[in-house]
């Protein structure tokens, strides 16, 4: 089992960068895949980067390269460094967690995952 929490959100101007990050608990963090999708309200969750065991990474098509995710398999944690934000990526931003037999494989589902952290908060002020 593995709990996970979010940290690093916030309110930022148009065209600003956040840095998200999520603490993982556990020794076995390198044995899963992560996830990190976002929630606006009224509207669906999706995805916005899907990392395997070994760091590959996936993004959601409208990232467009401003995002880039990353993990940390000493210090059990992940992170999602965001750059030229607009207004519409203000969601709630979590992190999701699934275990992974193949290091390659990273998955773009959120509902594929196990478990989930409590989200953050960011805002993107225009």
């Amino acid at each position: 089992q593995v709990q996970l929490v979010e940290s690093g959100g916030g309110l930022v101007q148009a065209g600003g960068s956040l840095r998200l990050s999520c603490a993982a608990s556990g020794r076995t963090f390198s044995g899963y895949a992560m996830g990190w999708f976002r929630q606006a309200p009224g509207k669906e969750r999706e995805l916005v980067a899907a990392i395997s065991r070994f760091g590959g990474t996936h993004y959601g098509d409208f990232v467009k390269g401003r995002f880039t995710a990353s993990r940390d398999n000493v210090r059990n944690m992940v992170y999602l460094q965001m750059n030229s934000l607009n207004p519409e990526d203000t969601a709630v931003y979590s992190c999701a967690a699934k275990w992974a037999i193949y290091s390659g494989t990273y998955y773009p589902a959120y509902d594929e995952y196990d478990y989930w952290g409590q989200g953050t908060q960011v805002t993107v002020s225009s």
